[in-house]
């Protein structure tokens, strides 16, 4: 049972997930959160693609040395988890500006929190 219901007694009101939900503060969180993960998605999924059409059909640019035995298909596979680590990055930076205070927000009328 969740810290909002209770069966015996009723001493805290049941909150209202669903109003909650359609709130224009929760619709807007929701419109934040899409505006970054839905194009951050697809460009990560491009250049993975990429990668992976270039290691199949481009055997010779991928196979080209750089520097000794170093070549440019292991400089993508690299890229691919520093490109991670810099999603992620830019994920907790736009979710500490943008989502974090609405969720506060959020959280402080639900909670009944005075001054939010």
């Amino acid at each position: 049972m969740s810290s909002t219901e209770h069966d015996v007694g009723g001493a805290e009101p049941q909150t209202d997930w669903e109003s909650i939900q359609g709130s224009p503060e929760f619709t807007d969180l929701r419109r934040r959160l899409r505006v970054f993960v839905f194009p951050m998605t697809a460009l990560f999924l491009l250049w993975y693609l990429l990668y992976v059409l270039l290691a199949d059909y481009a055997h010779g640019f991928m196979s080209t040395k750089l520097v000794g035995n170093i070549n440019v298909g292991l400089v993508f596979g690299l890229l691919q988890f520093v490109s991670t680590f810099v999603i992620t990055g830019l994920y907790v930076r736009y979710a500490n500006r943008k989502l974090d205070p609405v969720s506060d927000e959020i959280r402080a009328q639900i909670e009944g929190v005075p001054g939010k």
